[in-house]
Order: structure tokens, then sequence, then C-alpha cells
């Protein structure tokens, strides 16, 4: 039997191509392959190992006439088309548990810097303006946290938010069930019934969906109305979750107090309009994963996976 081919076309850790290594396969990578290039070589490959860059679409996959894997070193899989997929037999994998505290660590840590205006006052002391008066913030304790799904990363962020005193609430009802609801009680989280009550309620509200038709702009004009005037929206899950035009609209007319995105639309983010924005805003590029310790963990669980899987044909 010739020896399986692994493309990685994203950076990976090495700790995770040496697992490949180690199991006999040959790996190639390519880190700056783009979409053009893809569909004329795919086709070599047994396997591939994408993050959010590559696109794994339709028109690339009819070409991948080896592939029998695709391994999402991450969360999200809405860069690569799971029905072309499916329809080929192409197995897809992904690692949903890695990046859950390193994001819910950066939800929390946007939560803080909008809270105490840690962006601003930090980018006006380079200015050597001592603003001290403009930047009255507030105390996360006791406000309430709104939580809009509750999957992994929600669920490390409910447990934090709860030890800094927080009240935090959920709603979803994409969640995975009972279990889902009497996991939130157990950690002490309020369960909503309806987006619109939470969004009525919450100080700090953080989006944790995936990208579906049935999420896209669940964060949109009417529902912002909702929202009070003194609060902060958080996504780092999906760009299309938020109707950004409405976003700004709302931040630069002060009808809530202000966001913080890590993920967008389009990316590597393209819109004028959002780098642009007076309003209080914080952007920030898609970093929810990258720490070191993530980055390993995304690495090493997918290269077992997939490493398995090939290896059971």
């Amino acid at each position: 039997m010739n020896c399986l081919k692994i493309l990685i076309s994203d950076k990976l850790q090495e700790e995770g191509v040496k697992i490949f290594q180690d199991y006999g396969f040959e790996v190639v990578t390519n880190f700056e392959i783009t979409n053009d290039q893809l569909k004329k070589e795919i086709g070599n490959y047994d396997g591939i190992v994408v993050r959010s860059r590559t696109k794994l679409t339709a028109d690339v996959l009819e070409n991948a006439k080896n592939l029998k894997a695709i391994g999402r070193a991450g969360v999200g899989l809405d860069n690569i088309d799971r029905k072309k997929a499916a329809e080929l037999n192409i197995e897809v994998l992904n690692t949903p548990d890695a990046p859950s505290v390193s994001v819910a660590e950066l939800a929390l840590g946007l939560m803080f810097t909008l809270a105490r205006h840690i962006s601003n006052a930090d980018r006006t002391m380079h200015l050597e303006e001592w603003n001290k008066k403009q930047y009255l913030g507030y105390t996360l304790k006791g406000k309430r946290l709104g939580l809009i799904g509750f999957g992994n990363i929600a669920k490390e962020l409910a447990k934090r938010a709860v030890a800094l005193g927080m009240e935090v609430g959920v709603f979803s009802r994409f969640s995975k069930g009972p279990a889902a609801v009497e996991e939130a009680k157990n950690i002490g989280c309020k369960i909503y019934t309806s987006i619109e009550e939470l969004l009525q309620d919450a100080r700090v509200i953080s989006l944790h969906l995936p990208a579906t038709p049935q999420t896209e702009n669940i964060i949109n004009e009417n529902n912002i109305k909702l929202m009070k005037k003194e609060a902060i929206l958080i996504n780092t899950a999906r760009g299309k979750l938020v109707d950004e035009k409405a976003l700004i609209k709302a931040l630069e007319n002060k009808d809530i107090a202000g966001a913080a995105l890590d993920v967008y639309r389009e990316e590597p983010l393209k819109d004028k309009e959002l780098c642009q924005c007076k309003g209080n805003l914080i952007l920030t590029p898609h970093i929810g994963a990258q720490t070191k310790e993530t980055q390993v963990d995304a690495a090493t669980k997918i290269a077992e996976k997939m490493s398995s899987f090939l290896k059971s044909l």
C-alpha cells in the first residue's frame, strides 16, 4: 500500500505535524497555497488539514478525487462545504474543545476592556494625554451577562463570570436539550426562554452560536433596540451573527454603550466603516484561539483524530 499523503494548508504547530509523521504519513506543508492552486493539487492528497484561511468550497472538493478526510484544527466549519464533502464521502473532523478556554478568556478580557475603558485610556496616554475623569467605568460584579448560545466556550465563560460575582443568563434554542439546561443551572445560570427577554435584561451580551441561516444577523437593528443603553456586546463567535451596519449605527448614536468584535463577515476585515466607527468599538483580528497552548492542543488533537481515522480505513 502506498504511503498516504497529508497536505497541511494552514499554519499547524510542529507537534501536530510530528504526529502525522510518526503514524507514517507523507506530510506536505504549504501555508500560502491559493484556492486556484489547491484546485489543481488537492487530487494528490488523501487528507488535508485546514484552519480558517483555506476555503474548501464545492469547486475545490470536486477535484479531490483521492481525499478521504478533512481536518479542521479548530471549531468552525463554515469554510468547508460539508454537503459536498458528504456527497464525496469525505470525512470532516474538527477539534471543538481545543479553543474553549482561550476564547472564553478573550471574551472576558474584552468585557473588562470595555467596562474600564482600557483601550481608549491606553491610546490617549501614548498621546501624552491625562484623561482620568473621562474614563469612569463600572465593576462587572453584580452585572448580568447574557449568553446567547451555550456551547463549550459559553460554559467556560459562564464559570468565570460567576466567579467574578456576575449574574449569568442563557438563551439557546440551539442547545443540546435538557442536559445543557441542567448544566447551565448547575453553574448558576438563569435560563431565558426568549432572546428578547435576555437582551432587555443583560448589561453584557456575549454571542456563542455557529453561523447558520437561522443565526445570521441574530443581532440586528430590531434586537439592538431591545438592549439597554448601558449594554455592551461581545462577539468572539462568528461574524455573520451581527448586522455590522446596524451595530455601527447603534454605536455612533450611542443606543448601546459599546461593542467588541473578534470576528467579521469578511476576514481579513476590509470594512472601512467598522474600522472608522466613531462609537465605542474594540476590534481584534480573530485572535480568540491565538494562544500557544490552544494552538498545540488543536494541532495534536486533529492530528490524532485524522491519523486514527485514516489508519482505520
